[in-house]
């Protein structure tokens, strides 16, 4: 077989590897459902990424708070789908988040509508968002990474870690992350 020819069948088996191991949309809980239905959990994005690097991106959609003081992947460009008004919501414990008005616009302005994008969040749920959001503007390859960067709770009351994100997730499945933030891939707001 021609060199080529070999080309377009490993290209071909890694293809039917991957879709064979993708997350199915039943599985998941409906905030982690998407419209366009494309998903891939942690281990599954970093394997796309770094085998077509040029034609796959990451977008890590959580906010530059998040981003830089819990780390992220370090290919990951950073592009908040949400961002923290630092108003404290007594009921849900947290702080509110409001959504980013420049998020599509953002995107647009790095990615071409043809790529392929793997969306980020903490767990799963604001990435399904992000892609909805991506969807409407015409984006029609978008996955969301369905466990996020830290992962689910580990839910077991006999535990010391019952609470904590360390069930999935890039961080816990040995992929690569860093702290180290990269000006190049740092969030800019618009202007």
């Amino acid at each position: 077989m021609p060199r080529k020819g070999y080309l377009h069948l490993t290209i071909i088996l890694l293809v039917l590897a991957l879709a064979g191991t993708a997350v199915a949309d039943q599985d998941l809980p409906d905030s982690k459902k998407t419209t366009l239905g494309l998903y891939a959990d942690s281990r599954q994005a970093y394997t796309m990424w770094r085998n077509d690097p040029v034609q796959v991106a990451i977008i890590d959609c959580r906010t530059p708070e998040e981003y830089v003081y819990v780390g992220h992947a370090a290919m990951a460009v950073n592009i908040p789908s949400k961002l923290m008004t630092h108003e404290f919501d007594t009921q849900k414990k947290s702080y509110k988040m409001v959504e980013n008005p420049d998020f599509v616009a953002a995107v647009k302005k790095l990615f071409k509508k043809e790529q392929t994008l793997l969306i980020m969040c903490r767990s799963g749920s604001r990435s399904a968002r992000s892609v909805d959001m991506l969807a409407q503007a015409g984006y029609t390859n978008v996955y969301s990474i369905t466990d996020g960067f830290e992962g689910d709770k580990v839910k077991d009351e006999n535990s010391y870690f019952n609470g904590q994100r360390m069930v999935n997730g890039w961080k816990n499945s040995g992929n690569p992350w860093t702290y180290a933030c990269d000006p190049s891939l740092v969030y800019a707001p618009q202007k």
